[in-house]
């Protein structure tokens, strides 16, 4: 089971090692599983391994100032001491990005959640590292199938409500601590 506590405001960090995972405001609280059913805490856990075997550090936070994924990787890239940021929302769309980028640019986008199968996100883990340590990985190769929109229409837009609905525009990004039981 996935307990969340959060630890107070974001400040950004010094570590050339750190890489931020950066959730959205629903993430493990109000959602607990991604759109395809599979519990947050798997994906979190493949994301960490993929990180930690490229010998990087991770550290969570929480945005609750947006339910945009480019607005929530583009601040998780400017805290993390690497500048490098893997952010996803609570239906499993995930992103890489870099500080230096704008919002919507990133180094790899991964729209169509319900395709990314588990050991993906731990390739996902894999490549934010590299990035991280200034390695010009090979992209996860995406999958796409253009009824996966209209599949998922309705799940989509009830977990984006969801999103919505504990988001908070006045709030900065949160620390989170994260255990996996």
């Amino acid at each position: 089971m996935l307990e969340i506590k959060e630890l107070g405001v974001s400040q950004p960090g010094t570590d050339a090692k750190e890489i931020i995972i950066a959730v959205s405001p629903a993430f493990g609280t109000g959602l607990k599983q991604s759109i395809t059913d599979v519990p947050l805490e798997e994906i979190l856990k493949e994301l960490c391994a993929g990180i930690e075997e490229e010998g990087m550090n991770y550290r969570f936070i929480k945005v609750y100032n947006s339910t945009d994924l480019g607005i929530i990787a583009s601040q998780g890239s400017k805290l993390a001491g690497s500048g490098i940021c893997v952010a996803m929302q609570s239906r499993g769309t995930t992103v890489i990005h870099q500080k230096d980028m704008v919002p919507l640019d990133n180094l790899e986008l991964f729209p169509q959640s319900p395709l990314i199968e588990r050991d993906m996100y731990r390739t996902i883990g894999k490549n934010t590292a590299k990035y991280g340590k200034g390695e010009n990985p090979e992209p996860v190769e995406i999958l796409n199938d253009y009824m996966v929109p209209s599949k998922f229409l309705i799940k989509s837009t009830l977990m984006h409500f969801k999103e919505g609905g504990m988001a908070n525009r006045d709030m900065a990004p949160i620390d989170l601590e994260v255990t996996f039981a």
